[in-house]
């Protein structure tokens, strides 16, 4: 050991003798510091909406907001609406037209829900009967009236109508007037500040229920609604079964029940530490975050189990607890020092990413793995002790104080295999290691990258094991995803997405609304939803059209200036715009033109199954086509921005925790033993079992999304563990032997036994997140299992041939035959 290794390991035997001579001290402080992190649990908040906050700061976002503010207030409010999805046999029949006029009637009598207009089927139906119909109660009136021939008349005349078609699924047949599904829009106006859109739908959705008709309401208050339930949801199925699987694993790998109540009390400090972090810190708890609790409880396991199982091993030989408490909390220091520093780096690499839920999550782990390192590094052994000497004072019996594994058990044999396999040709062993690894790593290279809404949301169907869940803890019913498939297979044009073109005026130019109008015909084919292959759009020249439709002297003026005949006014445009803007229908002109004329906004249906890269890329195709300067910008955009941040934080996190920890651990050892290769050799089994993860998810499908993103820096994080604690454990035994197959021996068989017991409670207990409700937090509770399992099963094979290598590098021959008696080396 170096002269530094010596001070570090002096300045941590102090400390250590401490938490040994005033346990009951440390334990005092700690329970004070849990009441305080307590309070700080009470101001934690849920974040709903699940992809708020991944564009924030984001260019596309910020552009997409300039772009927003712009334009008149009511363009804001536009966007609070919810839409009403009829299903049936056959739903544009008068008696289904009256339900969904009734269901409008019944919004629009409630003051609390804002309903400032509706359109749809229904509602055009009944003012092409009764053009004078205003409110949903003229219009029921104006249906109720009509004859069954009078009625079927009117939906045939408006079938020829764009915005209808559009209105109603793709089956519609305009001969027989029949169609099984049509969509009404609601649109609310709410006051200025209003953030209340959840309870209004929730309210609309509980008085569609009630007609004799099935009508959805869909709109993003539903949505948040119910992401706000998958996650309490997903946290009540979850949690009570990491608990049960750690429970049980905690059982026989402590034997004990006074220990397991330590081990799980210790658990639960740890839980309390961190989420009243996140209370105190202003860090909202969103689904991402659910993976952290489930992470640190692994970790807080696997420090448990070492140091039991460590001091166990000092006790089974004699040793009064003072004393093997001593040596198992010198022994396990600098590992679990290193344990954590790595496990920070894995899990912090994350702050680094561009994405604000990725970057909380990459906070709030690393803080809660140095809150794990405290309690089961300070508080854990004081606690034992102080429990140790009332157990004794008061006659307690203990249940089991062996440890985990020996040299004489099977299991203990089984872990020495790849010590003999490895001793044998360690060089061939490394470089085949090396290129499997590589081998994994090229083919995961193409796994596929996505953030989509639905990965945040419960699936359709429900899980086969939901059946089986007790009535306290079954999930709710969830209907969102139900309605997105529907609306993608009932509608050619995607309803629940659009794609907006920012164009630059200035618009009082002759022939300005002709240019603004002329890129809708042969638009890129995501765009191409309209008749005949053309854009289907809304902008300022939809307005003018509807306004014309609708008011005579307003259409006049339009001709006398169309010089074409198609509508589009070609001069006088300034007076055009002042007429437009001083009438009813100035509201709606103001969310499309601004009012100093120099920018509008071109609003595209677009195909639906079409994925975000088309979208995206055509739309930036087809504003390249208007003969200003033109953006294409909305939310499809700012969600492919978001998937190619996604990739790059992957990778970016993947290489900052792989470098931060194979420098750090290199120092370490440098400093600590004189050793700095071993730093190299720690990485080692780690890198492979992350390039194996990243095959692995190839081969199976899982994508790199806006949780599994962070997979490649925990799995290092998590990982670097089992690499990290036999190393360790090797160097101790190393420097009393100096014999390179002996000391790995002794280290599997003690070591490598708590191993197995903290992999399987890690594996199980994050694998648990395989059954929360939605997709994004059941991947990656699958991918951390792997990841873990991976990672262990690497270290015990890997490091053996590694090891040896190291020592046949460092000294410059052949390892020495084992049965050879060779003297303690140490390098200065």
């Amino acid at each position: 050991m170096t002269r530094a290794g010596r001070w570090i390991e002096d300045a941590t035997t102090r400390l250590n003798e401490v938490i040994v001579s005033r346990p009951r001290a440390v334990v005092v402080a700690f329970l004070l510091a849990t009441a305080v992190f307590a309070g700080g649990m009470t101001a934690v908040e849920t974040q709903t909406n699940p992809t708020e906050g991944f564009s924030e700061d984001l260019p596309e976002q910020e552009a997409l907001d300039a772009i927003e503010n712009e334009f008149d207030e009511p363009f804001t409010a536009e966007t609070e609406t919810t839409q009403l999805i009829h299903g049936g046999n056959d739903v544009l029949t008068r008696e289904e037209t009256l339900v969904m006029l009734r269901l409008l009637e019944r919004v629009d009598s409630r003051e609390g829900l804002y309903m400032a207009s509706a359109n749809g089927p229904a509602t055009a139906i009944a003012q092409g009967i009764d053009p004078s119909a205003e409110t949903p109660s003229e219009m029921r009136a104006a249906v109720a009236g009509a004859t069954d021939a009078e009625f079927r008349r009117v939906v045939r005349r408006l079938s020829e109508r764009p915005g209808f078609s559009a209105a109603v699924s793709d089956d519609f047949n305009p001969t027989e007037t029949s169609a099984s599904t049509t969509i009404t829009v609601i649109r609310h106006d709410v006051p200025q500040g209003f953030d209340d859109l959840q309870s209004v739908q929730t309210e609309i959705r509980t008085l569609a229920n009630d007609e004799p008709a099935d009508i959805r309401t869909f709109g993003t208050g539903i949505i948040n609604a119910e992401t706000g339930r998958v996650i309490a949801d997903s946290l009540l199925i979850v949690m009570p079964v990491v608990v049960v699987l750690l429970l049980g694993f905690l059982v026989v790998a402590y034997r004990d029940p006074i220990d397991l109540a330590l081990g799980l009390f210790a658990l639960l400090m740890t839980l309390i530490w961190t989420f009243g972090f996140l209370g105190f810190s202003g860090i909202p708890f969103d689904q991402q975050q659910i993976a952290v609790p489930v992470l640190l409880l692994a970790v807080g396991v696997d420090f448990g189990i070492h140091f039991i199982n460590r001091y166990r091993e000092e006790t089974v030989q004699g040793y009064d607890p003072v004393p093997a408490m001593r040596t198992a909390a010198n022994q396990l220091a600098i590992a679990f020092v290193i344990v954590t520093v790595t496990a920070v780096f894995g899990f912090g690499a994350n702050v680094t990413s561009g994405l604000d839920p990725i970057r909380n999550l990459g906070i709030v782990s690393a803080v809660g793995i140095v809150f794990t390192f405290l309690i089961f590094g300070l508080f854990l052994p004081a606690a034992k002790l102080e429990l140790d000497r009332l157990r004794e004072r008061y006659g307690v019996p203990e249940f089991g104080t062996t440890p985990i594994a020996s040299e004489e058990s099977a299991l203990g044999r089984l872990l020495a295999v790849s010590v003999s396999v490895g001793q044998r040709a360690p060089a061939v062993f490394v470089v085949l290691l090396l290129l499997t690894g590589g081998a994994f790593g090229a083919y995961g290279a193409g796994v596929d990258t996505t953030f989509e809404q639905e990965d945040f949301l419960p699936p359709e169907e429900e899980p086969g094991y939901v059946e089986y869940i007790p009535g306290p803890f079954a999930p709710s019913e969830y209907t969102v995803t139900e309605t997105l498939n529907l609306l993608e297979d009932s509608f050619s044009a995607s309803q629940d997405a659009s794609l907006t073109v920012y164009v630059e005026g200035p618009f009082e130019e002759d022939h300005a609304l002709e240019a603004l109008a002329a890129p809708t015909d042969d638009p890129p084919d995501t765009l191409a939803v309209g008749e005949g292959g053309r854009a289907e759009t809304t902008s300022i020249v939809t307005v003018i059209r509807s306004h014309a439709a609708n008011d005579e002297e307003f259409a006049a003026l339009v001709a006398r200036n169309d010089l074409n005949g198609n509508g589009i006014p070609d001069r006088n445009l300034e007076r055009i715009y002042a007429e437009l803007f001083d009438s009813s229908a100035g509201e709606r002109a103001g969310q499309y033109l601004t009012d100093d004329r120099r920018g509008a906004q071109v609003e595209y249906t677009v195909e639906s199954g079409a994925t975000q890269s088309e979208i995206s890329d055509d739309g930036r195709q087809q504003a390249e086509r208007y003969r200003y300067a033109a953006t294409a910008t909305g939310q499809i955009v700012v969600f492919d921005a978001i998937t190619a941040i996604i990739f790059d934080s992957a990778i970016q996190g993947l290489v900052l925790a792989v470098g931060l920890s194979g420098v750090f651990l290199v120092i370490t050892y440098g400093v600590l033993e004189g050793m700095p290769m071993l730093g190299i050799v720690n990485v080692f089994p780690i890198t492979i079992a992350v390039t194996s993860l990243v095959g692995t998810m190839r081969y199976l499908g899982y994508p790199l999304n806006a949780l599994t993103a962070t997979i490649l820096s925990i799995a290092i994080g998590i990982g670097i563990a089992y690499s990290v604690h036999i190393t360790a454990r090797f160097v101790d035994e190393y420097r009393e032997n100096g014999d390179v197959a002996t000391s790995l021996r002794t280290t599997l068989t003690g070591t490598g036994g708590a191993l197995v017991g903290s992999m399987l409670t890690t594996a199980l207990g994050t694998g648990a997140l395989g059954l929360a409700i939605t997709p994004v937090l059941g991947d990656f509770g699958v991918l951390i299992a792997m990841s873990v399992f991976y990672s262990f099963v690497i270290s015990v094979i890997a490091l053996p041939p590694a090891l040896f290598l190291w020592d046949r590098l460092r000294s410059g021959s052949p390892t020495a035959d084992p049965t050879d008696p060779v003297e303690p080396t140490g390098e200065a």
